[in-house]
């Protein structure tokens, strides 16, 4: 009889060893990064630097806030329904083993490994060139909406699969639709996996640089008239005090873009955290 108290290979041990180096090390950089930028920045952090105006001798980071709170309403009002609408395709209309299903998905994935700056020389070409907006916010949010894209599908596309079908089954056997069970049972169900992939969004938006340079220049000294003006982001703006001589500036516009992308962290934690709840007492 085989004795249920086998000794584990010595390997497993290494391994876990291993893994726990690997988190212990990831957790280090981790925090060794962020306190590193509060150190350097927190103390220029003012509401002169937030809200007051430009200047050489005074440099703040009011237009790029306005700019990347621009960007954002752009790209979600652009990339949700597009994102959304073609995970729903994907997984309630389309079989998993259609030849059309490959394509569309290694097309996906072939969006989402293609560098940034290509987006960006693709959004010059096309808004600034071509279209003759020149540099421009809007040129900038639809060519982030198009790198995005692949990030709402895939996360979308994950949510939707990870629905029971028995619930939908049981929908079609009450006699509702197919378009009502998805709106009303499925999509509420993944609620929680779709706002997260629109979190993961709002987060590659407000740390991309290459793309923003190429469409929407990087005028930092004053606040973007309108969505069809050239403008900045925090981004950006980290960039340019770096690059021209505002060191103690482009530290504190790091911490002001990584307590942003913390507060939208946390929105988006509670958010999922009511849907869920929801689902739950509906379910109940």
């Amino acid at each position: 009889m085989l004795s249920r108290n086998r000794k584990k290979p010595s390997y497993y041990k290494t391994l876990k060893v291993v893994a726990i180096l690997s988190v212990i090390i990831s957790l280090i950089a981790l925090f060794s990064i962020i306190i590193f930028v509060f150190a350097n920045g927190s103390a220029y952090i003012t509401l002169n630097f937030l809200f007051g105006p430009y200047s050489e001798n005074n440099p703040t980071i009011y237009p790029a806030i306005v700019g990347t709170l621009e960007l954002i309403l752009v790209c979600l009002l652009i990339a949700t329904p597009i994102g959304i609408f073609t995970a729903i395709f994907l997984v309630e209309y389309m079989s998993s083993e259609s030849k059309l299903i490959r394509i569309i998905k290694i097309t996906i994935e072939t969006l989402a490994g293609i560098p940034s700056i290509v987006y960006g020389l693709f959004g010059y070409l096309i808004f600034v060139v071509n279209f003759g907006w020149g540099y421009s916010l809007f040129g900038g949010g639809i060519t982030l909406s198009i790198m995005i894209l692949p990030v709402i599908v895939r996360s979308t596309e994950e949510s939707l699969m990870s629905v029971p079908n028995e619930l939908r089954e049981g929908s079609y056997a009450l006699g509702t639709g197919k378009v009502k069970t998805i709106f009303k049972v499925v999509l509420p169900c993944a609620s929680s996996g779709v706002v997260a992939s629109l979190i993961l969004a709002v987060g590659r938006v407000l740390s991309e640089s290459a793309v923003l340079i190429l469409t929407i220049g990087m005028v930092v000294n004053k606040v973007p008239e309108n969505i069809m003006s050239a403008g900045t982001s925090l981004a950006l703006d980290i960039y340019y005090f770096g690059s021209y001589g505002h060191p103690n500036e482009s530290a504190a516009a790091a911490v002001v873009l990584l307590l942003l992308i913390l507060s939208i962290n946390l929105i988006a934690y509670f958010v999922g955290n009511l849907l869920k709840k929801g689902k739950n007492f509906n379910e109940n």
